[in-house]
């Protein structure tokens, strides 16, 4: 990103009640005119409160490259009001949703579509993804519908969505708006955080590849993480999103021209479609719906993206910019996973990187292109971590340079937890498929149904019950895919040290939710 682009800065205030405003300054920067600012009235709670956060935080938000970052946590309430030149065009919003989606979650589709079969694989990603695409839809609809309930609301955070449906919603549900916000905070912490995990195992894991591609007797991954922890730390230390949009800009090019060389490796040399299952067993379907889960990782900056937009109302709707771009997302994963499955079978790795062949210079680029790629985007996820946790000790330590002295050990103990959880399950497609179910399935499936039932339960609103139903069988399906694929991975991650022997899960028979199952995958 330009250094000419311009950024505003918005304070994050203590929960109360009622909410006390705010004074928020936005500053142009760059070639706008400097010295022009607005100042405007917002009421933003801080995720936290009841940890005893300081009653300010500023957080500088970039309106290109980090704008879902920080405000996937919380929202411009007053964006609407934003001056025309900071808001995003429908094209930048498109990229932005297609950016947010296009991890390593798409290099997990063919270790996703081992769990289910060469067909029903790519059959469920294109459900879950229309299940999922939906489930945006309601966020988006309940926002709208919330903020004309209210004057002088203008705009919502996911958060916020169900805080404000519990507050105007049935007179024995207002009391707990508090929590509903907690909750959702918390579950976005949750998810970052296991972002953070999965990205040093495949940091690590890529370059480990390479490493071995030349010495086949290369060190364990374990010594990959710690370099790579070594290498995160100071970069860690950037407390300025501003400062990580240029490297994010760069990061996405190496993911575009990454996922060409890929696909074109994918498509030389299949075998024929009657050579892989057609649909594998249930027995190993909660590993594939975490696995596909995690790939939909998008739900938390579906509102900060809407909320910037010069045009919200082309955000929605059947031709809108949210249909669009999940259309070419569900179509790029459910490719992903069919072609990568039928070139690899069971031994598709937790990313497809680790698949191609060795002693490749090219192949050996990409790998270190997707590390170098996701290596950037650890940072970005790492951000939003600290932002949350950190302002609640802050507020326990009162000299300056002991606050400057602690975060800095914060950031490096918040780097080191995720190197040392990676150590411990070194399995990158366990990692991501718990990650996906505990985390992932519930601010995509639960939450939203649940939200929707909820705004539209207070007084003169009513669902029809063909909509309840719906809702409803959504909010089962992600209880059972959040209990049977956290199981599922929790299971098989004790079953990898109960074999030191070989420590590759798919060596050996094993017992997912209950049921033994057996699968060929090897590790890096």
């Amino acid at each position: 990103m330009a250094n000419n682009e311009p950024t505003e800065t918005t304070a994050l205030l203590a929960d109360s009640q009622p909410p006390e405003p705010s004074l928020e300054t936005e500053t142009l920067l760059g070639n706008v005119r400097s010295g022009t600012s607005k100042t405007r009235k917002k009421e933003l709670p801080q995720p936290f409160a009841a940890l005893g956060s300081p009653a300010s935080i500023e957080v500088e938000i970039d309106n290109g490259e980090g704008l879902y970052i920080t405000q996937s946590l919380s929202s411009l309430q007053n964006s609407s009001k934003t001056p025309v030149h900071l808001r995003t065009s429908n094209l930048a919003s498109l990229m932005h949703l297609l950016k947010g989606n296009i991890g390593t979650g798409v290099l997990a589709m063919p270790s996703a579509c081992k769990y289910a079969g060469l067909w029903a694989g790519p059959v469920g990603v294109l459900v879950i993804g229309f299940i999922a695409t939906h489930c945006m839809h309601m966020l988006v609809n309940c926002s709208r519908k919330l903020c004309k309930r209210r004057e002088g609301l203008y705009a919502l955070g996911y958060a916020e969505i169900l805080e404000e449906s519990l507050r105007t919603g049935p007179p024995r549900l207002q009391r707990f708006h508090r929590h509903g916000r907690y909750t959702i905070n918390g579950f976005l912490l949750l998810t970052q955080f296991g972002f953070c995990c999965v990205y040093i195992l495949f940091i690590a894991q890529n370059i480990q590849q390479v490493v071995n591609s030349f010495h086949s007797n290369g060190p364990d991954v374990k010594v990959y993480l710690l370099v790579s922890a070594a290498l995160l730390i100071p970069y860690c230390f950037v407390k300025n999103l501003k400062h990580l949009a240029p490297f994010s800009t760069f990061a996405n090019l190496l993911v575009i021209v990454g996922l060409v060389i890929v696909f074109q490796e994918l498509v030389q040399g299949l075998p024929d479609v009657s050579t892989r299952p057609a649909i594998l067993p249930v027995d190993k379907l909660p590993l594939y719906f975490g696995t596909a889960m995690f790939a939909f990782e998008a739900i938390g900056l579906v509102m900060p993206i809407e909320n910037k937009m010069r045009h919200p109302e082309d955000f929605g709707g059947c031709a809108g910019i949210l249909n669009l771009g999940m259309t070419f997302v569900v179509c790029l994963y459910t490719a992903m996973g069919f072609y990568g499955y039928l070139k690899y079978g069971d031994q598709a790795e937790g990313s497809i990187t680790l698949n191609l062949p060795g002693k490749n210079w090219l192949f050996t680029t990409v790998n270190l292109m997707y590390a170098m790629a996701i290596f950037i985007s650890y940072g970005l996820q790492f951000y939003v971590v600290v932002r949350i946790i950190w302002p609640a000790l802050e507020a326990k330590i009162s000299s300056r340079k002991a606050k400057i002295v602690s975060e800095y050990i914060f950031r490096t103990a918040l780097v080191l937890g995720t190197c040392g959880i990676s150590m411990v399950v070194p399995h990158l497609d366990l990692m991501i498929s718990l990650v996906g179910s505990l985390a992932s399935s519930s601010l995509a499936l639960m939450f939203p149904p649940l939200i929707e039932i909820i705004t539209y339960s207070a007084e003169g609103e009513r669902l029809s019950a063909i909509k309840v139903f719906k809702n409803v069988l959504i909010i089962l399906l992600g209880i059972v895919g959040f209990a049977t694929g956290t199981f599922a991975a929790l299971n098989e991650i004790i079953r990898t040290f109960q074999d030191p022997s070989g420590g590759d899960v798919g060596r050996n028979a094993t017992m997912v939710a209950g049921w033994d199952i057996s699968h060929s995958t090897t590790y890096s």
